[in-house]
């Protein structure tokens, strides 16, 4: 999965307009519209998944600088690392917290 970046966006932006907008170009797994906690508006951007590489590059080729609801968008493929695994051993400690059964 790749994700791109989506930036420029009006703040009563709705996560199925913008779907179906990018989805004309390339094919959206997921979405996340960044919202206010407070006031439930959009801040002006999202992040979009990609099925593929190449999806992701055709929505970037096509859609950086058109017009989405009068606004410009700013779109680009977004270069956040992966999460790292998460491990659950202490130092050579596995047990260390746990009390022995009696």
């Amino acid at each position: 999965m790749v994700k791109i970046f989506v930036g420029g966006l009006r703040p009563d932006v709705s996560e199925l307009d913008l779907v179906m907008y990018i989805s004309l170009y390339a094919q959206v797994n997921t979405i996340k519209v960044v919202r206010d906690k407070v006031t439930k508006r959009c801040k002006g951007y999202a992040f979009l998944e990609m099925a593929s590489q190449a999806e992701a590059e055709k929505a970037v080729s096509v859609l950086n600088g058109e017009t989405f609801s009068g606004q410009v968008l700013n779109i680009k493929i977004s270069e956040e690392p992966a999460p790292a695994p998460k491990a659950y051993v202490k130092a050579n400690k596995p047990y260390a917290n746990k009390r022995p059964r009696s």
